[in-house]
């Protein structure tokens, strides 16, 4: 089956070379054709190029784009959307003047959603997660990390990863796993963190590898959860199994945890919201990738990572939604990157990157996923009518998508 899209106004992200990522002020270069066609076989893309170079092209489909852009598909490289319920109390509440530490506090949050979560069977938190995939799919995502650490018990967190991994089995978008048995302390050990973190390296881990339910392994390395100790003990032990780490850190506060993911190898470190001068220096020359959640700022109504900084330092940034009940009830990569542009002052090009081809880095699969390159995944957006790719941010509260291909098939 090959399929060939026409006239398009404008083909994005184009690539001829594998790129794994881009960083520092190539981040501001947005390779584009204009006028052109690309070629589809099966779940490939084949070829691509200006229109007057398609003379004698023949497909099975052909797809005329003509006024629209065509890009990759983004690629969010942080979710959470394996999760019972919802939790707009705490949204209320937190307009009634109570902090996410406020909340935390006094048993809501994390800890809020891990009681739902075991009491729901795994029927029905597989269903409840399949229908958001869904929407974000028909939102542009293509790619798509997913964690766990809403069960905080070894049954639990095991029920999450084989939803993610049913997920991964019945979707068409690539699915990542990642194992966040270190999301919060269960009420069941508030006065024993050590004995918990005992669990995780001991039972969970193991199981988790032994079972080959996660690729990546994840720790909320923040105060009032995981210390550096903590998150130190659980990155050593999960070496041992060759799960790489993907951590949160400086979320609310910069105290290492920076520094100890670029010592573990990280793939990424994720939030950043809090950000100084040692974690800039201790990223640069690293293999490590700072992914920023705007959304999540935007909803906690906390300061942004101070994307500029990252960037003007030379280094790369990626975007993803944190997609999850508490701070970031949203897996609308789009208006990620409208907010990206509006509140953390990247350009349309620079954001588009970070929600592609970074995006595809940070989740370990930028050989295949996160531009138009000949021999990657045909997984494309071909927007609306739009006057330019500027527009796709600056319209913010529109929908832009006409039409989304994951592996060369209409969603």
């Amino acid at each position: 089956m090959t399929t060939l899209i026409t006239n398009i106004k404008e083909l994005l992200q184009v690539r001829e070379t594998n790129h794994e990522l881009v960083s520092g002020e190539a981040m501001k270069a947005l390779p584009t054709i204009k006028n052109a066609f690309l070629l589809i076989d099966h779940d490939t893309i084949v070829d691509y190029g200006e229109m007057k170079d398609s003379k004698g092209i023949v497909a099975d489909k052909t797809i005329d784009a003509r006024g629209k852009l065509v890009l990759p598909t983004w690629c969010d490289s942080h979710t959470h959307i394996v999760y019972a319920g919802n939790r707009e109390q705490e949204f209320v509440d937190r307009i009634n003047g109570l902090s996410y530490e406020d909340i935390a506090n006094r048993g809501g949050g994390i800890l809020n959603s891990a009681e739902k979560l075991q009491n729901t069977s795994e029927e029905d938190l597989y269903n409840q997660s399949a229908e958001r995939l869904k929407q974000v799919i028909k939102l542009g995502t293509g790619a798509i990390e997913i964690k766990s650490g809403y069960g905080l018990t070894v049954e639990a967190e095991l029920k999450m990863l084989r939803v993610i991994k049913r997920l991964k089995k019945d979707f068409p978008v690539k699915v990542k796993a990642t194992l966040l048995g270190a999301h919060a302390v269960p009420k069941a050990y508030k006065d024993n963190k050590e004995a918990y973190v005992d669990l995780v390296i001991n039972e969970l881990i193991p199981q988790v590898a032994k079972l080959q339910l996660a690729r990546y392994i994840d720790v909320f390395c923040e105060k009032g959860y995981f210390d550096l100790n903590d998150t130190e003990r659980i990155l050593k032990a999960a070496s041992n199994y060759n799960l790489t780490p993907k951590i949160h850190v400086n979320q609310f506060n910069a105290f290492g945890g920076v520094g100890l993911g670029v010592k573990y190898h990280a793939l990424s470190v994720d939030h950043l919201e809090e950000l100084n001068d040692e974690d800039i220096q201790v990223l640069k020359g690293s293999k490590t990738i700072p992914v920023a959640l705007p959304s999540c700022s935007y909803f906690l109504s906390i300061p942004y990572t101070p994307a500029r900084k990252l960037i003007d330092a030379g280094l790369p940034l990626a975007l993803a939604t944190d997609y999850n009940p508490g701070s970031t009830p949203s897996g609308n990569m789009n208006f990620v990157v409208s907010t990206a542009c509006i509140k953390m002052k990247m350009t349309p090009e620079e954001a588009i990157n970070a929600a592609t081809i970074n995006g595809a880095y940070a989740m370990g699969i930028s050989n295949m996923y996160g531009s138009i390159t000949k021999g990657k995944k045909a997984n494309v957006i071909i927007t609306k009518k739009v006057p330019s790719y500027n527009f796709l941010p600056y319209a913010f509260g529109d929908n832009h998508i006409d039409t989304v291909l994951i592996n060369g098939n209409v969603q």
